[in-house]
């Protein structure tokens, strides 16, 4: 594949990923979150093995891979799902897009605490960074924290849970094809929200039944595009062109999440979110290793021009 247009697939995914945010917020207005997000988790995962059986990339899973894959669907799917569709319920799409944004932050985070990966000064700068970008999202206004801040806390408690998710992933020294963990982590992740929803929201299902037919085009689109499509060519971009530069294109999920929020919910976009904005950018930037890598291939050329 053509590096333009693996790039030009990454920008529609990180299109989908950040026009989701608001997307979801609209469904956990209508729906009950966690039987909705069950739901719409099912349709994504089966939407992913289907795919992978087409394109006959599906293989049966051991009982080991299969209850590893469980027990990192734990973190990845439900305890992530579980406390974004809180959030939303609670905080803008505006709000919860850009703290979204510190996926790469805070998956480097982890990696310093618990994989080895070593804290240098830039990286530091980019924690640093990040974590202003945050105060700045969530203070804005009052300056105090407010039932809106509970729900930023919610989809902060999310991202986190997510980034130990993919730290348990690193870790493991697992054969299983990306793609095809996915699609079952989704699956699995979805029936133990749904058994959660169950005791959570016992009048849950009979939301399912409302709603018109554009709110159900929302739920499709959420499911099949942003969550199966979506994951299903990050990861294929990631083999082509490296996990580092495929990285870059998430600094845009949060511009489109707040470009998402303004268009389709009308939410105003404050001066100090602007502000937060570009340092989790810059967070994200120098935190995830893109500036240090950038500046080890500038030496390296000037070394060997020299």
């Amino acid at each position: 594949m053509q590096k333009y247009k693996v790039y030009g697939a990454l920008v529609m995914i990180m299109l989908f990923w950040g026009f989701n945010v608001s997307a979801t917020k609209v469904l956990v207005s209508h729906f009950a979150p966690l039987t909705m997000t069950s739901f719409r988790i099912l349709i994504a995962g089966l939407s992913v093995l289907l795919m992978l059986k087409i394109m006959k990339a599906s293989r049966k899973l051991q009982l080991k891979e299969l209850g590893f894959i469980t027990f990192v669907g734990l973190f990845n799917v439900v305890g992530h799902h579980f406390f974004l569709s809180l959030g939303l319920q609670k905080t803008t799409a505006t709000n919860g897009g850009l703290i979204m944004g510190l996926a790469p932050l805070m998956t480097t985070v982890l990696a310093i605490l618990f994989l080895g990966t070593r804290l240098t000064f830039i990286r530091f700068i980019g924690i640093v960074f990040g974590l202003t970008g945050v105060s700045f999202v969530v203070l804005h206004g009052s300056g105090t924290l407010s039932s809106g801040s509970v729900g930023d806390l919610f989809v902060f408690l999310s991202l986190l849970i997510q980034a130990v998710s993919y730290v348990f992933i690193r870790k493991a020294s697992s054969t299983i094809d990306g793609r095809l963990m996915t699609g079952w982590m989704l699956v699995t992740g979805s029936v133990l929200l749904f058994i959660m929803s169950l005791f959570m929201e016992p009048k849950g299902l009979s939301t399912m039944v409302s709603g018109d037919i554009g709110i159900w085009m929302v739920f499709l689109a959420s499911a099949i595009l942003a969550t199966a499509v979506g994951h299903m060519v990050y990861n294929q971009t990631v083999q082509h062109i490296g996990a580092a530069e495929s990285a870059i294109f998430l600094n845009l999920s949060p511009f489109f999440a707040l470009v998402g929020s303004s268009l389709f919910l009308g939410e105003p976009i404050y001066l100090q979110q602007l502000i937060g904005f570009v340092f989790i950018i810059a967070g994200v930037i120098c935190g995830s290793g893109i500036v240090e890598k950038a500046m080890r291939s500038r030496k390296k050329s000037i070394n060997i021009s020299a």
